[in-house]
């Protein structure tokens, strides 16, 4: 899933998204390790999926500190 598509997700969906994507990768780890993987690049992909997830969630966790009056700096 492309970072726009994952920006368009609510907060829930997000986390629900994140919970999958890092049950799939545990999923393909264990495959890859006894040889069962078929599609050995799947590991690479959702690895960045989960990344791309995760830093999506921390940026929208700094938006929210930011957006309080009185926590930038001054213009002076």
């Amino acid at each position: 899933m492309k970072a726009a598509r994952v920006r368009e997700l609510t907060h829930d969906e997000l986390v629900r998204k994140q919970q999958e994507t890092t049950r799939e990768l545990f999923d393909a780890r264990l495959e890859a390790a006894t040889g069962q993987l078929g599609h050995t690049h799947k590991v690479k992909l959702l690895r960045r999926e989960v990344a791309r997830l995760q830093t999506i969630m921390r940026e929208r966790e700094l938006e929210i500190g930011t957006d309080s009056p009185g926590s930038g700096a001054s213009d002076s």
